[in-house]
Order: C-alpha cells, then structure tokens, then sequence
C-alpha cells in the first residue's frame, strides 16, 4: 500500500488539499488507487468513490470501536456526551436513536420551513452594509443556526452562545487540537449540556410546537429516550445543523462567485439543483470520516482485522476520475451522480435535506436580491480540517 506523509494543519494542505488526494489515487497506480496509508494519522485511507462507498455501506464497519477507548480524565465530560450521540453508535442503539429522530425530524416538517427560511434572508440582505463585508457572519452563518434553534424551539438570543458553545466542541474533531482547545470543548459541553437539560424540564412542563418537544413526546411513547440521549441528540443536531451547513453554504457562494455563468444556473429552475450538487460534490464542508473494522475482511487488496481503523476521505471520493469526467472542474450544469458529501449507509447525514432546503431556499434570493454579488478579496479556508471552510469570505454587493 502507497505510504504518504502530508500535515493537516499545513497552510498549503489547508487551501488545496485536493493536491494531496490526486497524488495519493494516481500514486498508487492505475487499478490501486482505492487505498494509501497516510502516515501523519497512522491510518490507511479510502480514496476512490467505490471505496468510500462501499466502506460506508459495509455492515461489517462500524463507528464505533470494538474497545472503547481509555478516556483521559480531563476530557471525561465531553465523551459523556457523546456517548449518547447516534454519530457514535451502531446497531440496534443507533437504529432506534434515529428512527425516535426522524420520528420528530419529519421531512413535512422541514419542508414547512422554506418560507421561514426565505423570510431571514430577505432580512438579512436587507441589513448588508455599504461596502466590504464578510458574507459569512452576516449571512452564511446567521441562516443555518436560527433556523436550527427555531426547529428546536430554543431562543434565537441564544444563538450566538450556541455557535461559541459548537465551534468549541467541534474543535474535538480538528487536525489543529490542542491542549487548550480541549479545554474550551469541555467547557463548552458542560454549560451546552446544563442549558440543554434546564431547557428540556420546561419543555416537559410546557409543550410547544417544536422539535425538542416532539422528541420528549417520543421519549415517553414506548420506545424512549432516556434524558441523556435527548440532551446529546439536541446537541448533535444544534452542531450538525448549522456547523457543516456554514461550510457548505460559502464553499457554495465562492464557487458561484468564480466560475462564469454559474450564478445563471442557479437562478434558472431547470439547473438550480445540478448546480447546488455541484458545489457540494466539489468543495464539501467535511472531508474525512473513519470507520471501525467489526469482523475482519478483505477488501480492495487489503485485510482488515477486527478493530482495525480506516479513514474515508469524502471529499477525494467525490473528486474520483472514474465516476466524474473533470472531476476538478466545477460544471454546474453537470448531469448529477451521487456524491458523498453526506455521507452513504446507516449514519447518512439525517439533517441533508435540511441542508439541502437551506441552500436552495437562501441562495437564490441571495444573487437574485445582489446581482452586482461580487469577491471583495481573495478567499482563505480556515485551518479546521477535517472539516474544510472559509475563514472569511468578502464580497461587495
């Protein structure tokens, strides 16, 4: 197996990690590009479309591992948490966590938002400034976490505490975490968790119509969610449902921003969804995923032993020569093809079609309101692998 070393955090890497994917498929020879080893993780890696495919599709991997891990003490309260999560769990536990979610996750009840979620972007193109400003506080990010706190029921004046509280815990999953990031996540799982639980009693003294009310009434109806669960998944939902979704919206708004005549594929109805699919194929928000081997098996020239770890690079499956013509190109009237920007199998992404209303709702209006939408100053991706998003993103409008 092609060996390959190659830092996360490295500034080349954080712009352009696409480089390093298409040197890890094309090294390892025609026939042989599904799998490297990439040194820096210590982990052999999924590259090509079938391989991350069939990875995620395997019963016989799995999230989580087959011995849990030692947990150090200081970190003890955020894999709490997670220990809850339905992102870490299989089986039977994972089936029915999720299944109690989308029984309240209902895609009547996404649908329901777009008007919602047309109105908050009318109001906030109506708030842009005069000159330069980054799109991303003013309005890839405000979208996706109110709309999120709105589905669940929490305080929109909450929701600049909740993005401190997510940035901090996502952190957990970044190339660039440190001693100290780890502290800001335990803190921030803490009081998330404190808020979560105070929020979650006044639900249950006083229902109303939101998610976190219609997961309690699940809770209570045979099939239950324990406390615990319902806090962890309110949680998951709040970070999933806007964390991710930021990235993807102003990869989205970059690429529609570079490439000629891709704004006109938005606008038209007939290549609006080929266009939205496009920028999610070519510049998704999560890059890498792994999995646990739970039986051993052969698979692309290569034994897994039970226990074994493997990454999923999604976001070099998505560029994979053998699925795409020009995988590189961005082609916003492509003739669509699954990609694996969500995800594929059990764990496929359950807030996708939440994401999905989002960019086709808000996006639209956004260069159908701004037709002078235009980069103020080159784009710069923020160092967060495995996640892969903008720092800033600054336009004239």
């Amino acid at each position: 197996m092609l060996s390959l070393s190659q830092s996360a955090t490295d500034p080349a890497f954080v712009q352009d990690p696409y480089r390093f994917y298409t040197q890890a498929r094309t090294e390892a020879g025609e026939g042989a590009g599904d799998l490297f080893f990439w040194q820096d993780y210590a982990l052999p890696m999924a590259v090509s479309y079938r391989a991350v495919n069939t990875l995620l599709r395997d019963r016989r991997f799995g999230r989580a591992p087959l011995t849990p891990r030692a947990v150090p003490e200081h970190l003890a309260p955020f894999y709490a948490v997670e220990a809850h999560s339905m992102l870490e769990l299989d089986g039977p536990r994972h089936a029915r966590l999720r299944a109690l979610t989308l029984r309240a996750f209902t895609s009547r009840r996404i649908r329901s938002l777009a008007p919602e979620i047309a109105a908050l972007a009318h109001g906030l193109i109506d708030a842009f400034p005069a000159g330069p400003f980054d799109l991303i506080p003013a309005f890839a990010q405000k979208i996706p976490i109110i709309v999120i706190c709105r589905l669940l029921g929490v305080p929109e004046y909450m929701a600049d505490r909740l993005l401190d509280w997510s940035h901090a815990m996502v952190a957990m999953y970044q190339a660039r975490r440190d001693r100290a990031l780890e502290a800001r996540a335990v803190a921030a799982t803490e009081a998330f968790t404190a808020f979560m639980r105070a929020y979650v009693d006044e639900r249950r003294a006083r229902p109303a119509d939101d998610l976190i009310t219609e997961l309690i009434a699940a809770e209570e109806a045979g099939e239950k969610l324990s406390t615990d669960e319902l806090i962890t998944t309110c949680i998951l939902l709040l970070n999933a449902g806007h964390e991710a979704t930021v990235h993807a919206m102003a990869n989205a708004v970059k690429l529609l921003l570079e490439v000629p005549g891709a704004r006109a594929a938005l606008l038209a109805p007939e290549t609006r969804e080929a266009a939205l699919e496009e920028t999610l194929r070519l510049d998704p928000p999560l890059h890498l995923f792994t999995r646990f081997a739970h039986e051993e098996a052969e698979l692309f020239g290569h034994r897994f032993a039970p226990g074994d770890e493997v990454g999923l690079l999604l976001a070099a499956a998505n560029r994979d020569p053998a699925r795409w013509q020009a995988p590189d190109r961005f082609e916003p009237t492509r003739p669509q093809r699954s990609h694996l920007s969500f995800g594929a199998g059990a764990h496929f992404c359950i807030g996708a079609p939440l994401a999905r209303l989002e960019l086709a709702t808000a996006l639209p209006i956004l260069f159908e309101r701004c037709p002078a939408l235009a980069l103020a100053a080159p784009p710069e991706y923020a160092n967060l692998y495995h996640f892969h998003g903008l720092g800033r993103l600054m336009v004239t409008c």
